[in-house]
């Protein structure tokens, strides 16, 4: 039977249901919004106001416009399959305080003004499954990596003011901070090397092993006797030697 540690990566059906899940609540909101008319900027993200706070659960949920919520859906669609089928045991950890400090940095970095969209969550995940990956030097979770550096690398100059109007560059910042932070804080024990004792190894034999040597038949530890020491004489000489000291007098 395979071990665990020999095979981290576990397909389930969450791996497909969570970013489905994810991803249609966000077409759902914007649907009502859209259906009756009902503007839900104000549940979004108000940097350093109180009634601003609500707005870090809240406005990964919404979206300015139906190119906005696409592009977000299409990265979420890619990030968090990746995410729950790698990072199984870390998963909901990541997506939670991913949502949660994003949403908190923007609230004290952002300009005065509602910030809303996933795109800070986007930008953990990216970070996150980057970083870890590296981090954690396996080997497919490396290639995992560069992989991500291939599909979001450019979005990286997007985390800086004036790149371009009317995205929420403190989010991405923030983001991307949070995510480098869960790589370093989160362990991932499931993708360390499993250590072998020379007794679980298949061709260990007893009878030569030195320690099992120290115990007899009936299994009572019986040490074997230390051979005595012998002293064997390196230098020997027919001269005799006399030795004399030449200390100073007083």
């Amino acid at each position: 039977m395979e071990k665990q540690h020999d095979n981290p990566f576990q397909f389930t059906k969450t791996v497909i249901l969570l970013p489905l899940f994810f991803v249609l609540t966000l077409w759902l909101v914007f649907w009502y919004e859209m259906q009756f008319q009902d503007n839900l900027s104000h549940f979004g993200i108000y940097p350093r106001e109180v009634y601003g706070l609500k707005g870090i659960l809240f406005s990964p949920f919404l979206h300015g416009d139906i190119e906005h919520l696409a592009n977000n859906s299409f990265a979420l669609l890619v990030l968090l399959p990746i995410l729950r089928y790698f990072y199984k045991e870390q998963s909901f950890v990541v997506l939670f305080l991913g949502i949660l400090f994003s949403g908190l940095g923007t609230w004290l970095l952002g300009r005065p003004s509602y910030h809303i969209g996933a795109s800070g969550l986007i930008y953990a995940l990216v970070s996150f499954i980057f970083f870890k990956g590296i981090f954690t030097k396996y080997y497919r979770l490396v290639a995992l990596s560069f992989t991500i550096v291939i599909l979001y690398g450019g979005s990286v100059w997007y985390m800086f003011p004036s790149v371009k109007e009317g995205i929420s560059w403190e989010g991405h910042l923030a983001g991307f901070l949070v995510g480098l932070a869960l790589a370093l804080v989160l362990k991932t024990p499931q993708f360390s090397k499993p250590i072998f004792y020379e007794w679980e190894k298949p061709d260990f034999n007893p009878e030569l092993d030195p320690f099992m040597k120290n115990f007899d038949e009936k299994g009572n530890f019986n040490p074997l006797p230390k051979p005595e020491e012998v002293i064997k004489e390196y230098f020997s000489s027919s001269m005799k030697v006399v030795y004399e000291f030449l200390g100073g007098k007083k």
